[in-house]
């Protein structure tokens, strides 16, 4: 059944309120038609497909038993709301999905009152919601807050402080804890869910704190009885339930519960709402629902490429080119073949930052830290002060988190800690919460810092092994792009290509020196006097490159990475008393919408065309 022919009863559904006339049968068979149209439209957009089709009948659920509107949905990630979105007026937008001036991937205020809150990075929601939920109280309105967090986020340490707090207030917050990853056995299940209804009725609650207020009434006996069966209580439930972490930090537990049958989690969150207190919901979904490709091997469609609906194959699987995250694995695998002390730590991506052929190679030197971005940091630096050449694989929005962590244990020490940014600069689709736009200006911050930045295909292991051999932070950046390949050949340092005394002098970070070797070869047909630098090195400024700067009349610099202090910026900085004219293409801040990743540099003058545009209109 095609999309177009199968979504008969979706196209009924305009507002969260048109799903509580269905049937229990017609909800079954809106969840397919859902899954079927976020399969089509991901096959060609790309996209987050197993954790989408993995929270279809939670989504339902949800938007079914409370007010849209009135209560409020905090996504964690939000890599996880394309049913949300369908159900919530955007249906006919889902075609745009991640498309240039079409739906965001991810929650936005702006593109709908229905996404209470703008997510992207893990661990936000709980904190989040009990923010909109206290917010809602000091304002006299009665709402429903909700958080929705993965299994995988509760290794993330906010999510645990948000929890703390949360007890601590003794709000009613409903935490849904979207678990696609473990299960329960049957007779466990069936023990768990019955203590489950007995329990969070009505009568157990009343019951219990009756029982408790007889019992007080009484003195010293009858507070020794109440510990006692408390005591009783809570040894019976370790043993049965698996959620006494929860209980002990004031939270009521619910579940575990089927994510996939809508009955039970419409019970389920019934029973939430009416407890006036922290609730957390145990849900048991499976990744890739529906979709057996995506079943099988749901890491691989977690962030999909467009891919062939028939076989679950990529579109682009046919592409030669290496991309430099493929490249840095490789190197690393290279180097720490030569050399014990090197490891490598990740934040739950191992395969996402290039990482999967070290652990096979290497399987006592990785370090899979979970969503601990912090943690990770201060744990290279230990790791680094006892010895060792620690590797941080790390996406460059996700470094971000980490910050005072690098300055204040690896940097102020000056401790030899590689910090490998991956998706450093725009990233194309997933948006402005996944853009890696502000590692060159806050690293450049930072006491003992190298920064680093390959070209192209050439550069990424020479680089990579000067990174290890400096004994001191560095930091090696390079895009979610394919390497191309260089047409000179380079050193490990900074070299002038072109003529030998400018009058205009080209500097790109990273594979804009293709863009920038482009241009000049352009300019230099047009009778220009142009030089390009090749800039591997680009913090601290290399000596020669500022002398080279300092004698041109233009000096143009492109950059993948806001310009508020960038590296045109440090170049600015030390020009300031010469007469050199200076421009600077980048960004002019973080806001970069989604698009694809040629798009937006385009827009931002950050191809060769853009670099010859600007050299003559400075000449104008």
């Amino acid at each position: 059944m095609s999309v177009e022919e199968g979504t008969e009863l979706l196209e009924r559904i305009n507002h969260p309120r048109d799903l509580r006339g269905l049937t229990g049968r017609e909800l079954e068979i809106l969840a397919q038609e859902i899954r079927e149209l976020v399969i089509s439209v991901v096959s060609k957009n790309g996209g987050h497909l197993a954790s989408n089709l993995g929270v279809v009948e939670l989504t339902l659920a949800l938007h079914r038993e409370f007010e849209a509107g009135r209560d409020q949905i905090v996504w964690d990630v939000g890599h996880q709301t394309y049913t949300h979105k369908i159900l919530t007026g955007r249906r006919e937008l889902f075609a745009s999905l991640r498309q240039e001036g079409g739906l965001s991937g991810f929650p936005k205020r702006q593109e709908s009152a229905f996404d209470a809150f703008d997510t992207g990075h893990a661990t936000t929601s709980i904190s989040a919601a009990l923010g909109l939920l206290e917010a809602a109280r000091g304002l006299g309105l009665r709402s429903h807050v909700v958080a929705v967090i993965g299994d995988g986020a509760m290794t993330g340490g906010m999510a645990w402080e948000a929890i703390n707090h949360a007890a601590h207030l003794g709000r009613p917050l409903i935490v849904i804890l979207n678990d696609n990853e473990m299960s329960i056995s049957q007779n466990v299940g069936a023990i768990a869910r019955y203590l489950n209804t007995l329990r969070t009725t009505g009568l157990y609650q009343k019951t219990k704190h009756d029982v408790q207020g007889v019992l007080k009434g009484i003195g010293s006996l009858g507070d020794c009885v109440w510990r006692y069966a408390t005591r009783l209580k809570d040894s019976l439930k370790y043993l049965l339930v698996g959620g006494m972490v929860f209980e002990e930090l004031g939270f009521t537990y619910l579940g575990p519960v089927d994510g996939h049958s809508i009955p039970e989690l419409t019970a389920v969150l019934r029973q939430a709402k009416r407890l006036n207190e922290p609730v957390l919901v145990h849900c048991l979904t499976a990744k890739g629902k529906g979709y057996l490709p995506a079943e099988k091997q749901p890491d691989r469609y977690h962030s999909a490429s467009p891919f062939r609906i028939e076989t679950g194959a990529r579109l682009d699987a046919e592409a030669c080119e290496r991309t430099f995250t493929q490249l840095f694995g490789e190197s690393l695998v290279a180097l720490a073949a030569r050399d014990e002390r090197v490891v490598a730590t990740t934040a739950a991506m191992l395969d996402a930052t290039g990482l999967k052929d070290f652990a096979r190679a290497f399987p006592s030197r990785i370090y899979d830290v979970g969503i601990a971005e912090a943690h990770m940091v201060t744990f290279a630096a230990g790791l680094a002060a006892g010895g060792l050449k620690p590797v941080v694989a790390v996406y460059s929005t996700f470094m971000q988190r980490a910050y005072d962590q690098l300055l204040h244990d690896v940097c102020l020490q000056n401790l030899p800690v590689v910090i490998c940014l991956d998706r450093a600069g725009v990233v194309g689709e997933d948006g402005e919460t996944h853009h890696g736009l502000y590692d060159l200006s806050y690293l450049r911050t930072t006491p003992n810092m190298t920064i680093l930045a390959p070209s192209g295909e050439q550069d990424m292991l020479p680089l990579l092994e000067k990174a290890l051999g400096l004994g001191s932070p560095v930091a090696l950046r390079y895009p979610r792009d394919f390497a191309q390949a260089l047409p000179v050949e380079v050193p490990a340092c900074g070299k002038l290509f072109f003529d030998e005394e400018p009058d205009c002098l080209l500097v790109g970070v990273g594979p804009l020196f293709l863009e920038c070797y482009e241009a000049a070869r352009r300019l230099k047909q047009q009778g220009l006097s142009v030089g390009v630098w090749y800039c591997p090195q680009v913090w601290p400024l290399e000596d020669e490159l500022l002398r080279h700067a300092s004698q041109a009349k233009l000096v143009v610099t492109a950059e993948d990475n806001i310009l508020a202090g960038g590296f045109g910026a440090s170049l600015a900085e030390a020009l300031a008393e010469l007469p050199t004219k200076l421009v600077r293409l980048g960004y002019s801040d973080g806001c970069v919408s989604h698009a694809p990743r040629s798009v937006l540099l385009h827009r931002a003058g950050l191809t060769a065309e853009g670099v010859v545009a600007a050299v003559w209109h400075a000449f104008s």
